[in-house]
């Protein structure tokens, strides 16, 4: 499994999901999904490479995916006015995303 082609559909993926909902405020909220990426790039590689191993479950990859998820502050949209609220739906879908787009290249 090539991990640099993962965090390439990963992007690809969530820009997807930006442009359905925050297309007003892409560039903002891009940059900080990829400073998230890059945060957790050396976490993300190694979960991914356990659970294509067998060595953790789905929903063991999905609890330590989720334990990043402070790590995405989306200072972009707060600096906006965008709810805390609806910051938490959107942080829960790029999590949702991550664990979706992994798991659909190792199943």
């Amino acid at each position: 499994m090539d991990f640099q082609e993962l965090l390439k559909d990963l992007k690809k993926n969530l820009a997807e999901i930006l442009g359905d909902q925050y297309s007003d405020f892409k560039k903002e909220t891009k940059e900080d999904l990829e400073a998230f990426l890059e945060t957790s790039k050396d976490k993300l590689e190694r979960w991914t490479k356990l659970m294509a191993n067998g060595e953790i479950s789905l929903d063991e990859y999905e609890w330590l995916v989720k334990s990043q998820k402070d790590l995405l502050t989306l200072q972009g949209l707060q600096q906006v006015g965008v709810s805390k609220i609806s910051l938490g739906h959107f942080k829960n879908k790029v999590i949702k995303t991550i664990v979706d787009v992994v798991k659909g290249l190792i199943f």
